[in-house]
């Protein structure tokens, strides 16, 4: 129910701007309006993943509760997705005066869970978006590298884990030119990989292992072309 309220807060507001019937809202009105909507998604979107998979642990991703979840995020997440793509498309990317830091985690989630087709529409956005210090590089290494997991392709920042159960461990999905990934790193202000990978993975970066890895991957690919 609050979604549904929050939404046609939404639309209300985006209507009467447009048709000019009211006076325009002050910043800091538009601001907390803002704020307010990506606060209501960031729960509807969170909350059944938490609980999801929470239930997985417990029942097996085949039980009732699991599936009762999973239903409630999908549709949710349909609602939310049309939210989050008009703000970006009638705004641009927000500033962090406007959304705050938690609103960037929010819109970043949404597409992160959106298909494909969409991630790659939005990526430039949210390229230049770090670029104008709107949007802190992490976001958008998670959407790169898991737009690359995704089509199999070597991600560029190394921030996509991988359960391999021929070994029966985590591992970096393999990574494009593993020697200078810290280089690239760098250069959109982000810490060294094996620092990284300790820090959130508790993953001891190997640079000689990692360019076997990646040697390999290329290797299989072309044999599949």
């Amino acid at each position: 129910m609050r979604i549904i309220l929050v939404f046609t807060l939404f639309l209300t507001m985006a209507c009467s701007n447009r048709n000019k019937l009211k006076e325009s809202p002050t910043p800091v009105e538009v601001n907390k309006n803002f704020i307010a909507v990506l606060d209501t998604i960031w729960q509807t979107e969170q909350t059944p993943i938490r609980l999801r998979d929470s239930l997985m642990r417990i029942y097996g991703d085949t039980s009732k509760q699991y599936k009762e979840q999973q239903e409630i995020y999908e549709k949710n997440h349909v609602i939310n997705e049309k939210i989050v793509l008009d703000i970006l498309d009638e705004n641009g990317w927000p500033t962090k005066e406007m959304i705050g830091e938690q609103g960037n985690w929010t819109i970043s989630n949404v597409l992160q869970h959106s298909d494909i087709e969409i991630r790659l529409k939005y990526l430039p956005m949210m390229r230049q978006a770090v670029k104008e210090k709107k949007l802190e590089p992490r976001f958008l290494v998670r959407a790169e590298d898991r737009i690359a997991t995704d089509s199999g392709d070597l991600q560029i920042y190394g921030g996509q884990m991988k359960f391999y159960p021929e070994t029966k461990t985590f591992n970096v999905w393999p990574v494009y030119d593993p020697v200078n990934i810290d280089k690239r790193r760098a250069e959109i202000g982000l810490e060294g990989i094996a620092e990284f990978l300790k820090n959130r993975f508790d993953f001891e970066w190997n640079l000689e292992e990692q360019i076997k890895r990646t040697e390999e991957f290329e290797k299989e690919r072309q044999q599949i072309k």
